[in-house]
């Protein structure tokens, strides 16, 4: 495996780790290559609040076309090569959501991109709430121990993206400047097998000048 693929699939792996896994949410990172197009659908009802959140990680330009349908085709969300990019709504209509992330623009270049669509409150501790006085404290700190802990779930993914995309532009910023150091070292080979010719012909002229004298 090469090397770039083998840093993609770990960071793949990495990062889909990281995910919490909500029957209500999808939260994910994919590969999309190039001249693709791959969409995600998921089931909303009326009323209820959701969200779209996206980032490219890693390829070409870090841009991609989004696009956020509702069930009849109506666009509710569009982002023309962008890198990341955050969206809000409450459905008016209950059915099929589509989130379609394009990079038919691009002819060679992959894109490794997070999506994180969220429908809906995330349900509380089981046991929290199911009664109807007040919470007792123990119910309190729980939940608000539970919501702290999603935060910084929250947080590790995004510093993970930063730093998967801050690894890959190191990764390729070292590449360029090692082929700019071989272009260098082959070109002062050649510019010094060139003189060493120049000096030797040169020699070689005065000597067969003398000989004919």
């Amino acid at each position: 495996m090469e090397r770039g693929n083998w840093w993609l699939a770990t960071a793949v792996l990495v990062l889909l780790g990281t995910c919490p896994r909500f029957s209500s949410a999808v939260e994910l990172t994919f590969e999309l290559p190039d001249n693709a197009k791959e969409c995600f659908y998921e089931d909303i009802e009326k009323g209820t609040e959701s969200s779209l959140e996206f980032q490219v990680v890693t390829g070409g330009h870090y841009d991609v076309d989004v696009i956020l349908e509702g069930p009849s085709r109506q666009i509710l969300y569009r982002e023309i090569k962008q890198q990341y990019g955050q969206f809000q709504f409450t459905p008016e209509h209950t059915g099929t959501y589509q989130v379609c992330f394009s990079n038919e623009f691009s002819t060679f270049s992959h894109k490794l991109i997070y999506v994180d669509f969220q429908v809906g409150d995330e349900p509380q501790l089981p046991g929290v709430g199911d009664h109807y006085t007040a919470m007792t404290q123990m119910e309190s700190s729980s939940q608000k121990i539970h919501e702290n802990l999603n935060s910084i779930l929250d947080y590790q993914t995004h510093h993970r993206l930063r730093e998967a995309q801050g690894r890959k532009r190191a990764e390729d910023l070292n590449e360029r400047v090692l082929f700019w150091a071989m272009g260098e070292t082959l070109g002062i080979l050649v510019i010094a097998v060139g003189q060493v010719m120049i000096l030797k012909n040169f020699f070689a002229d005065k000597k067969s000048n003398q000989a004919s004298y």
